[in-house]
């Protein structure tokens, strides 16, 4: 549905996208991921026709954006970061202004009217002007304007970027349910939305492609690198020093707990040093009140691709 081959945009001499190569199948929800600057917005123009690329080629629907952008803007919803909306439009005639824009004959637009204001949950603001709509229900409004064509692909530049709890989790709750229908391309910097919303991550930084698999897949990546939570009885200086000395033990950094003294122990690559602590224990007499291998978390992840 989505394919980007070499991609690469400058700005004078520096790389925003820097040859960035992935495909995205029918039917998922893939989130677009990395810090500032890394190239997220820019991609997404790219693929978009917003920006021309200076190299490589992008598809989507297996058109080339590049010499066939009209035949891709057809069958493609974008929703910008900015969101522009015409304030003083009311919803409906938002709605109805795109698909006059879109080509829809009249019949389809008032039946599509009718759909999207139920599915992207506007109907008790229909008759609002956009200027007037609460943050949630503008990127509601956004929402609705990228699916009143029917497009087969969606490319959400930081949806819920601004919203509230309660706006963030209707936001997602509609775009998971889109998902159900198209393939969703979202940019986020939220990174408990992408574990809960994808099934895949692309991480970008620097404006080259640093990873790319399923949440669960890149936390597994990192388990070469084990993390422990000791939790001892035993003073605080002489049980840290004797952890830093353990062969293969990487870093050692209190941590607070309600009773004893708590460690997290970085493990060295390939090392598991949960024999050793317990065997250290016992040989000094500390009780060892807990022992925990902790999971590298997304965040863990994100770290330790783009920093």
């Amino acid at each position: 549905m989505i394919r980007a081959n070499g991609l690469t945009k400058r700005f004078g001499a520096h790389a925003a996208v820097d040859g960035l190569s992935f495909e995205i199948p029918r039917g998922q929800i893939v989130g677009f991921l990395g810090p500032n600057g890394a190239g997220k917005t820019t991609t997404m123009r790219l693929l978009t026709g917003f920006l021309p690329a200076d190299e490589g080629r992008a598809e989507v629907l297996g058109l080339d954006v590049a010499s066939e952008g009209r035949a891709v803007r057809e069958k493609l919803g974008y929703l910008p970061e900015n969101n522009p909306l015409y304030d003083e439009l009311e919803v409906v005639d938002s709605l109805r202004f795109c698909a006059r824009l879109r080509g829809l004959e009249p019949a389809r637009a008032e039946r599509r009217l009718r759909d999207v204001l139920e599915q992207c949950g506007l109907k008790t603001e229909a008759g609002k002007r956009a200027g007037e709509l609460s943050k949630g229900y503008r990127q509601r409004l956004g929402l609705a304007q990228a699916i009143m064509h029917e497009p087969d692909v969606l490319i959400l530049d930081e949806p819920t970027s601004g919203l509230d709890p309660n706006q963030v989790a209707g936001v997602r709750a509609l775009i998971r349910e889109l998902g159900r229908e198209k393939t969703v391309l979202l940019s986020t910097h939220i990174l408990q939305e992408a574990a809960a919303l994808c099934d895949r991550l692309l991480i970008i930084s620097g404006g080259k492609l640093a990873a790319d698999g399923s949440p669960r897949e890149l936390q597994g990546g990192l388990q070469g690198d084990r993390r422990l939570l000791v939790l001892l009885k035993a003073p605080a200086e002489l049980a840290l020093a004797a952890l830093k000395a353990l062969p293969g033990a990487a870093s050692v950094t209190p941590e607070k707990v309600d009773d004893g003294e708590g460690f997290r122990l970085e493990c060295a690559p390939g090392e598991d040093l949960r024999e050793a602590v317990f065997r250290l224990a016992s040989s000094r007499g500390w009780p060892l009140l807990g022992l925990k291998l902790e999971r590298p978390s997304l965040e863990d992840v994100f770290h330790k691709l783009t920093r």
